[in-house]
C-alpha cells in the first residue's frame, strides 16, 4: 500500500515516515551517502509495524544477494554495544551497506548509569559510516494508540531514551494501531489486491481479532484468495473463514493449557501451523497472541473480574477479547491460582519469541516446546536467561 494511500492513519504515521526516507535512500545513487540517519530507535513492541519497518529497510537498502553479508543482529543482553559499534564503524569488503540491528535496549537503562556505553554512542555518531545503519529496538515497552494514555513506566523509559538518542537517532514510534486504523488500512489494502472489502467486513475481522495486526494481515492473505472469484470480501466471508475458525482455535489453546492437557494442547497447536502454513510470520504472530491473551488473564486475575459484562472495564479498548472469548477468558484465568503462575507463562512465551527470533532450525520445535512447557506445572523453574528480560518483555 502506497504511502498517500494511508497517510490519513495515525496509528501508521512514524512508520510511514521511515519508510518515506528508506525509499529516498534506495533511490538514489550507488556509493552517495544515504539521505538518512546514521541510527534509529524502533519505539514499541506493536509487532506488525516492527515488521513492516524491518522488511523496509532490508528490501530498500540491501541487496538480495549480499544479505547474509549485510545484516546483523545484536542482543544486548549477550554481546556489548561497544561490539555492535565496532562491526557499525568497521566498513565490510564485501557488503557495500551493512544494517546492525540492536536487541535488548532496555539493558543500557539499567543497573547504573552506564555513562562509558552513552559516550560510546555519542562519539560514533559524531562521524557515523555511513555505509552503515543502526537500528536500536525498544520492544520493551507498550506505546498505545493515544501516546497520551501511555502507562507511567513505559512514558519514563520513552522519554529517557528521547533524551539519550533522540539527538543523533530518528524516533521511530511503533504503537498500537486504532481498530478504525485498523479497519481502513484493511480496505485499502485489499484494493491494493485487487479486491474489495466492505467496510462491515473490515470491522468484523478487526473486532474478531481483538485489533492484531499480525492476524489482520495473514487472515487479508487467506481472504483475498478466498474471495478471487467475486473480487469482494463481505461478512459472510469473514465469519466462515475467520471468527469460527482461527480466534476459537486459538482459545481452545489456551483452554487446553491452563486445563493442563499437554495432548489436546499439542494437536490444537498442530492444527493452527497446518492453517497458517508454519511460516516464521505466522509462528511469530502466534506468539504474539498467546502472549496477549495470558497478558489480558494477569489483568483478569488482578482485577478479579468474575463477569463478562466487568471485563469491558477491566480491559481497555485495543486490549479486549472478541465478544465470544470474554466467559472463555474469564474461565481459563481463573484457573491459574497467583499472579506468578500467569508471568511464568508470560516469561516463557517472551523466551520463545527470542528463541524464533535468533534464526532456530526448527520454529515448529520451538512452538512445540513452549506449549509442553505452558501446559507442564506451574511451579516449574523460570527460564534459565535472565528472569527480568522475558517478564518485562512479554508483561
Amino acid at each position: 500500500m502506497s504511502a498517500g494511500a494511508q497517510g490519513t492513519l495515525r496509528s501508521f504515521s512514524s512508520s510511514d515516515r521511515f519508510l518515506a526516507e528508506v525509499r529516498a535512500a534506495s533511490a538514489s545513487q550507488a556509493g552517495a551517502r544515504v539521505p538518512m540517519r546514521a541510527g534509529y530507535v524502533f519505539l514499541g513492541d506493536e509487532v506488525f509495524l516492527y515488521e513492516r519497518c524491518r522488511r523496509a529497510a532490508i528490501d530498500g537498502l540491501v541487496e538480495p544477494a549480499l544479505r547474509g553479508l549485510s545484516l546483523s543482529e545484536v542482543d544486548l543482553a549477550s554481546t556489548g554495544i561497544f561490539e555492535a559499534l565496532d562491526r557499525a564503524r568497521t566498513p565490510s569488503l564485501l557488503a557495500p551497506f551493512q544494517i546492525i540491528f540492536v536487541r535488548g535496549l532496555k539493558i543500557l537503562y539499567s543497573r547504573g548509569g552506564r555513562k562509558e556505553e552513552f559516550a560510546a554512542i555519542r562519539e560514533y555518531f559524531r562521524s557515523p559510516n555511513p555505509q552503515a545503519l543502526l537500528i536500536f529496538v525498544a520492544d520493551h515497552l507498550t506505546i498505545p494508540a493515544d501516546i497520551r494514555r501511555m502507562e507511567m513506566q513505559d512514558k519514563e523509559r520513552y522519554e529517557r531514551i528521547r533524551d539519550t538518542l533522540g539527538e543523533d537517532c530518528g524516533m521511530v514510534e511503533l504503537c498500537r494501531v486504532e481498530e478504525s486504523d485498523a479497519a481502513r488500512w484493511l480496505v485499502v489494502a485489499a484494493q491494493s489486491r485487487g479486491a474489495q472489502f466492505e467496510p462491515d467486513a473490515a470491522r468484523e475481522l478487526v473486532d474478531a481479532l481483538g485489533g492484531n495486526m499480525m492476524a489482520i494481515a495473514s487472515e487479508l492473505e487467506k481472504l483475498t484468495l478466498y474471495a478471487a472469484a467475486s473480487g469482494r470480501i463481505g461478512l459472510g466471508d469473514v465469519e466462515a473463514m475467520v471468527v469460527a475458525a482461527r480466534q476459537r482455535s486459538l482459545y481452545e489453546l489456551t483452554d487446553a493449557i491452563s486445563a493442563k492437557d499437554k495432548a489436546r494442547a499439542l494437536a490444537l497447536l498442530h492444527g493452527m501451523l497446518n492453517a497458517s502454513g508454519g511460516g516464521e510470520n505466522s509462528a511469530i504472530g502466534h506468539l504474539f497472541l498467546l502472549a496477549r491473551t495470558f497478558r489480558q488473564m494477569l489483568v483478569v486475575l488482578e482485577k478479579n473480574v468474575r463477569d463478562s459484562r466487568a471485563i469491558w472495564q477491566a480491559l481497555w479498548p485495543g486490549f479486549r477479547p472478541p465478544p465470544f472469548a470474554a466467559d472463555d477468558l474469564i474461565r481459563q484465568a481463573r484457573r491459574y491460582k497467583s499472579r506468578r503462575d500467569l508471568l511464568r507463562a508470560i516469561g516463557l512465551v517472551a523466551r520463545a519469541d527470542w528463541e524464533l527470533r535468533s534464526s532456530p532450525p526448527d520454529k515448529r520445535l520451538v512452538l512445540e516446546r513452549l506449549v509442553l512447557a505452558l501446559a507442564g506445572e506451574t511451579g516449574a523453574a523460570r527460564p534459565s536467561e535472565p528472569e527480568g528480560l522475558w517478564v518485562e518483555n512479554g508483561a
